[in-house]
């Protein structure tokens, strides 16, 4: 079981629906318009991976920070 996860936002994908900042308030921001993760990496909580599969252009992503391994979007 991973102790940390890394939280990325492609900006270049993000198309500012807010729905990861409403899922999650506490690990997601808008800033100009665009999703922003308050911290890299955090302490793994359901609640990130929610708003990771609810983003409708996946631009947020998940990754195991130990080996690195994809934990969302879900495939």
């Amino acid at each position: 079981m991973s102790t940390a996860w890394r939280i990325a936002v492609d900006t270049r994908r993000c198309i500012g629906t807010s729905i990861c900042a409403g899922t999650a308030p506490e690990h997601f921001r808008l800033v100009d318009g665009l999703s922003t993760p308050l911290a890299d990496v955090v302490a793994p909580a359901e609640v990130i991976l929610d708003a990771a599969d609810s983003c409708p252009v996946e631009a947020i992503t998940v990754h195991d920070a130990t080996d690195n391994r994809l934990l969302a979007p879900q495939e």
